[in-house]
């Protein structure tokens, strides 16, 4: 297996929703493991919270989730985005379309002045998220 890098967002207590939302974004195959599946729970009120879960798209992206305990600290920040880029405009159009639902757009996707489309928005679980969809080569 290649190294790959990848992102793993934490959330407090829906997890689950939140990835269930990017399958349907994206499609592919979900795996979700919960605490008691891990054996891993010190509050029972926790069990069924996720403590891993993994999607792999048709595209090739993969996204890991989990919850955090209520034990462990939890500030949601607006440090870090996730990227989408490429040229299949259909395709980046339709992500945009499913992410921007519900959520906030920062920057609406248009055409920006390094010749791409580009638009930036927070989704209705809050991660950031920019997509660019290449423009035409000279």
């Amino acid at each position: 297996m290649t190294t790959r890098l990848n992102p793993y967002l934490s959330f407090r207590d829906n997890a689950r929703e939140a990835m269930e939302f990017y399958k349907a974004v994206f499609g592919g195959e979900l795996a979700i493991s919960t605490f008691a599946d891990l054996h891993a729970s010190q509050d029972p009120a926790e069990e069924n919270l996720v403590m891993h879960s993994q999607l792999e798209s048709p595209s090739g992206f993969t996204l890991m989730a989990s919850d955090t305990p209520a034990r462990m600290e939890f500030k949601p920040g607006n440090t870090f985005s996730i990227s989408l880029s490429g040229e299949d405009d259909h395709e980046l159009r339709g992500y945009w379309e499913k992410l921007s639902d519900g959520g906030t757009v920062s920057m609406p996707l248009e055409k920006a002045p390094w010749g791409d489309t580009f638009g930036m928005c927070a989704d209705k679980f809050g991660v950031a998220w920019l997509v660019n969809i290449a423009g035409a080569k000279d």
